[in-house]
């Protein structure tokens, strides 16, 4: 088990200077308890290309500024965090994710948590035949938001009721995938920007299951399409990564139809290979922590008899460039 000072040091040494300063100074400011006691937290690598968990963490008590710091640098590093058996409210989730920077509310309003618009309700639960949450999110590979000119820093998703079997989570570290491209292929993509639209596979995915609603004029406009780069930099830690999905990349805007669909295509599988992946398999109350700069996420699928239910908040972010 590393300590978290290495951890720290480790992070510190893979990034410029200026880029590692720059992370420190633009940690939002926080509600934080000056006084709280230390709780002790270490990082722990887990046995995967990437991600961390985050030992002796109890979000129901107060952090202090140090450890949220920490907390901020895990997250940076290792782009995907785990908190065990959080048992914390909505309340205080939303509070620990405002932390990090304003929320964003899900198009999907009817599945709102109520009395906490900023908490989406990810299940497959129904209730007097009505579906709870958005059943079928995470389907195909993405990137959340990545449909608003300011797509998601990152999202926390915390367990509340999980499955005897299935409902794993897999991550796909962007910034390997691009490193990994050959030479050729980052010099074509490079100037290259695309299209995300929330609405790319919106119907496909309506016409598998009942959990998405026909959307209203209100939430269309709020899911205009929108042009992002192709490869974006970390805002925190200048690093590129592939920020392209198979759920809500359209096209690239800037090539013929048939090129844009072949790069495309190339791209989603590079991006996604298995030893780019960790796959994320839950206990009850886990809470994890994801950075959208830096990952792509995909949903492993539940079996339909088996009831899964977690509260996801998720943080605005920068306009990518």
């Amino acid at each position: 088990m590393g300590c978290l000072e290495c951890e720290v040091v480790s992070h510190a040494a893979r990034l410029p200077p200026a880029c590692f300063m720059s992370a420190l100074a633009s940690s939002p400011p926080a509600a934080i308890d000056p006084a709280a006691p230390d709780q002790g937290i270490t990082v722990r690598p887990l046995d995967a290309p990437f991600g961390a968990e985050v030992i002796g963490l109890d979000l129901a008590r107060p952090l202090n500024a140090g450890e949220f710091a920490s907390i901020h640098r895990a997250h940076l590093d290792h782009h995907v965090l785990v908190f065990r058996d959080q048992r914390i409210t909505p309340a205080q989730q939303v509070a620990f994710s405002r932390r990090f920077g304003p929320l964003q509310i899900h198009v999907q309003k009817k599945f709102q948590l109520a009395g906490h618009p900023e908490v989406l309700i990810v299940s497959n639960i129904k209730e007097n035949g009505e579906p709870i949450g958005l059943g079928d999110a995470g389907h195909f590979w993405h990137s959340d938001l990545s449909y608003k000119d300011k797509p998601s820093l990152g999202s926390l998703l915390h367990a509340q009721e999980l499955p005897a079997e299935g409902g794993d989570t897999l991550f796909a570290d962007q910034h390997a995938a691009y490193e990994a491209l050959p030479e050729a292929l980052k010099t074509t993509i490079a100037p290259l920007r695309a299209e995300h639209s929330y609405l790319a596979k919106y119907e496909e995915l309506r016409a598998r299951s009942p959990w998405r609603p026909r959307l209203t004029q209100a939430q269309l406009d709020e899911v205009k399409p929108v042009v992002h780069p192709v490869v974006r930099t970390h805002p925190e830690t200048g690093r590129k990564a592939l920020f392209v999905s198979e759920h809500f990349t359209t096209r690239i805007v800037d090539l013929p139809e048939d090129e844009s669909a072949a790069v495309l295509a190339e791209l989603f599988a590079l991006a996604v290979k298995h030893e780019l992946q960790y796959r994320h398999a839950w206990q009850p109350h886990d809470m994890v922590f994801w950075d959208n700069r830096s990952v792509q996420h995909l949903a492993a699928g539940t079996p339909d008899h088996l009831r899964r239910k977690l509260y996801r908040t998720t943080i605005e972010g920068d306009v990518p460039y």
